[in-house]
Order: structure tokens, then sequence, then C-alpha cells
């Protein structure tokens, strides 16, 4: 495994440059460089019950939590709330009606542009959700793992891991974001188990979900 010296993001292969943050990769060095524990090329990954899986709907908000710009767009709408509703009192008041409407405006605005982030998240916890419930399973593997460094969530920085898998001699690569440090067994190279819809298996999940 080759990780950034730069940002830290990991790779199955060598590359001379790394897709995140640009730095340039040094190549390995002897049989005998460190790399994580990794599940085993045969190793038995979990597999998924029968569906319908007892997935709640409300496990879309956990996958939302998990998601910086989704946890952004929320911040946005709440103070897109918060300046509506006192350009709308400051309003009532004649006196103070040329206060309040620019706060109404920008609270507007505000409202706005958070659930322009939020709602494309949203639909996608979505269709995970129903991915998790209903869809079939497929053997995969995880591509590579990242910390995001520019956004923080409860304190901690979230996790993207990034998984390739096939269906119908096709390739198909998906992620998902996790609060959770990867342990070992979602390092670069562990096989996977990855749910997939089959009518459009670009909708795909880790299973279980880190």
């Amino acid at each position: 495994m080759i990780t950034c010296p730069w940002c830290g993001t990991s790779y199955t292969a060598f590359q001379s440059n790394c897709d995140k943050c640009g730095g340039p990769l040094s190549p390995p060095t002897g049989q005998g460089a460190s790399r994580p524990a990794a599940r085993p090329s045969g190793y038995d990954v979990a597999s998924p019950p029968p569906a319908p899986r007892p997935i709640s709907d409300s496990y879309a908000w956990r996958l939302i939590g998990s998601d910086g710009w989704a946890v952004v767009g929320f911040i946005f709408a709440l103070l897109g709330a918060i300046f509506t509703l006192v350009g709308a009192a400051l309003t009532l008041g004649i006196i103070t009606a040329f206060v309040g409407i620019p706060f109404v405006a920008l609270g507007l605005l505000f409202l706005g542009g958070g659930a322009a982030l939020m709602l494309p998240r949203y639909q996608a916890a979505q269709r995970t959700v129903g991915v998790l419930r209903m869809g079939e399973a497929a053997s995969g593997q995880i591509a590579r793992v990242e910390q995001n460094l520019n956004v923080r969530v409860n304190g901690r920085y979230p996790w993207t891991i990034t998984y390739k898998f096939r269906v119908q001699e096709r390739d198909y690569q998906g992620r998902v974001t996790t609060l959770n440090p990867p342990g070992a067994e979602l390092q670069p190279g562990s096989m996977a188990c990855v749910l997939y819809s089959p009518q459009s298996p670009e909708y795909n999940s880790l299973y279980p979900h880190p």
C-alpha cells in the first residue's frame, strides 16, 4: 500500500502523484515495506441476510450526520431560518421594516443554499437505505481510504472509503462516508461485500455500512 505523505490518502498501487492533493509519491522500497493488516484474498466476507432487511428509514439521518457537506447545509438552513424569523419580526414593526426586510432576504438566501446542499444528499441517503434493505450482494474490493481534513463533524474528520466491484461483466465504483476510523478489514486491497440495486448498480453501498 502506498500512503501519500502530504494528505494521508492510501492507494493499492503506486502512482506518481496523489489524486487528492497532487503531492509526489515515492515508490515502495524493498519487500519489507509496512502495510496495515488486511483481509486475505480468500477471506469470507460478511454475507447479508435475505431481503428485505430490517433497515429503518431513520437510518438515512444517520448517514446524513456523517456527511460533512450535508452538515454544512443544515447549518446554512438553520441560520436562514433564524434570519428569516428575526427579519419577519422586525418587518412587522413599521419603524424597523427597513432593517427587517434585508434580514428576511438574507435568511431566504441561506435557506436556499442550505436546501441545495442537503436535498441531494438526503436523496442519496434514502437510496442507500433502499440498497441496504433490498439490494443484491456482490464481491468487491476496497480501492482507497482517505480522510477529509477540510470538514469536521462533531469534532471528527469524516473518512471516505472508495471500493470497486463487478456486475454482469461491467466494473462499478462506489464510495461511503463514515466518522468511524476504518479498521483493518477496510484497508486498500481488502475484500468486501457490496450491495447494489439490480436495476441501477451505480446505486450501491458496502455491507455492513461502516
